[in-house]
């Protein structure tokens, strides 16, 4: 896919994608993979460098945020990102499943997925449910298109959006925005 981006999840795609991480052999880390692209906005890599201690909280129950480390970030870009509803929920269960030490996505094996191993997962997994042209950071532009369509409605802006995707320039975060021609008319119309 060199040259190209990765094309977004739609609601229905995002669903497939849950039905196929739900008949894996790891289903509960697979969706939680899945959520942490979709609904937290994470590359492979940092979705494979997440520890339980950037999850957890001081009472060692899921928090609010992830704490992205910077070791764990592309160029050391460490961030805190909210946590959606759905991951939460995810994330608790895979806790109970497997503990709440090292890596919050591990290899069948128990150690830590490699960034390559995540990579792979999705291309997989967006192979058998017919997803063209999606992968691993389809999840992670989905996340930035729609946090950037939303920003302004919660009173928040493309800066929101550039921190919560951890790029160093706006101008890189809205590379990852794919346009809506709907909305361009519907705007239109209103001028």
């Amino acid at each position: 896919m060199a040259g190209r981006q990765a094309k977004l999840l739609t609601p229905h795609a995002l669903r497939h994608l849950l039905a196929y991480a739900a008949r894996s052999r790891a289903p509960v880390r697979d969706r939680v993979m899945v959520l942490l692209s979709a609904k937290a906005g994470l590359r492979a890599g940092e979705i494979a460098k997440l520890t339980w201690q950037m999850v957890l909280d001081a009472n060692g129950r899921v928090a609010e945020c992830i704490a992205l480390s910077d070791r764990a970030a592309k160029y050391g870009s460490g961030r805190t990102v909210p946590i959606h509803p759905d991951l939460r929920h995810a994330l608790r269960q895979l806790r109970k499943e497997c503990g709440a030490e090292g890596p919050v996505i591990r290899s069948l094996r128990g150690g830590a997925l490699q960034p390559n191993s995540v990579v792979n997962w999705f291309v997989t997994a967006c192979a058998e449910v017919g997803l063209d042209g999606c992968s691993s950071h389809s999840g992670r532009r989905t996340f930035i298109t729609r946090a950037a369509r939303t920003a302004n409605l919660v009173g928040g802006s493309l800066r929101d959006v550039q921190l919560l995707a951890g790029h160093r320039s706006i101008e890189t975060t809205q590379r990852y925005i794919e346009a809506d021609t709907d909305a361009q008319r519907r705007l239109i119309r209103r001028i």
